[in-house]
């Protein structure tokens, strides 16, 4: 079993609402309507072929979303408490004439010890960047990343996400957007985990089990 998402998560892990939309190459896409919005959210599902340890280090590099998020084109850290409390902001490229959304996003990291699952849950926060004139500000997103070993070299990854991307935007583009994010992020994250510096990473724990830092091979 996977831990839980956080208790403020209003997606559901597990509901009858859950429609499939797409199976292709392992990956599996599923969407609901989302309670008073006219976006809908997803749920991803796959087996990625690369060890946890790989994919923890392609989510401890801030600059990483550029490289295997569909649609990132900035990203950076805004700040750190600890591995477990960070926050990242990011931009999305979205189809012109539609502005390019930005975001914040409070990144809270938690791990099972007793099944080596790591949770990421992800909310948008105000306050920490400056608006830009020439971004629209997402003030309201939530993503859920489920980690699971599947032995020493696999790991199930299920991706839960709902945005409200704020601004003119028409509802049938973003939601037209909801199949292609996940399956071209999960494949691209597949392979940058299988790459330099990345594959080579070890985690630290804290006596608790919890993961304290990821260190790639450059750093150790």
């Amino acid at each position: 079993m996977f831990t839980s998402i956080s208790t403020q998560a209003e997606i559901p892990l597990d509901s009858e609402q859950w429609r499939l939309e797409f199976d292709k190459d392992g990956v599996k896409i599923f969407t609901m309507d989302f309670p008073g919005s006219d976006f809908k959210a997803f749920k991803a599902e796959t087996v990625l072929n690369t060890p946890l340890r790989s994919i923890l280090a392609v989510m401890a590099d801030p600059t990483s979303c550029m490289k295997w998020v569909h649609g990132c084109i900035a990203s950076e850290e805004v700040e750190r408490d600890n591995f477990t409390k960070r926050y990242a902001y990011s931009v999305n490229d979205l189809p012109w004439p539609v502005r390019d959304r930005d975001y914040v996003l409070e990144i809270s990291t938690q791990r099972d010890p007793a099944t080596q699952a790591v949770t990421m849950d992800m909310y948008a926060v105000d306050g920490k960047v400056p608006e830009k004139d020439k971004y629209v500000r997402v003030h309201q997103q939530e993503t859920h990343y489920l980690f699971q070993p599947q032995g020493e070299s696999q790991t199930r990854m299920t991706w839960l996400q709902h945005t409200e991307p704020a601004g003119a935007i028409p509802s049938w583009l973003v939601n037209s957007l909801i199949v292609d994010i996940p399956y071209k992020s999960m494949r691209a994250l597949e392979k940058l985990a299988n790459t330099d510096p990345y594959r080579n990473a070890r985690v630290r724990y804290d006596d608790a089990g919890n993961v304290v830092a990821v260190e790639t091979k450059a750093e150790q």
